[in-house]
């Protein structure tokens, strides 16, 4: 009796929501992953500054680059 309650529990519907439900879990994982990845490999004591003259309002604080 045990055995037809398990096998009617997981139905499509039941199986396509865990599935969408993990992969909905892996994507946020994987999107943290990846911020804290980018927000350690990047320099943010380095900014670019223009090549023009007069333009002193866009200049970096700390020009290391």
């Amino acid at each position: 009796m045990t055995h037809l309650l398990q096998a009617a529990y997981w139905t499509g519907p039941r199986c396509a929501a865990v599935a969408l439900a993990v992969l909905i879990v892996a994507i946020f994982i994987g999107a943290n992953i990846h911020l804290i990845s980018v927000a350690f490999s990047s320099r943010p004591d380095c900014a670019l500054q223009p090549q023009m003259e007069g333009v002193a309002a866009m200049r970096a604080a700390k020009p290391s680059c």
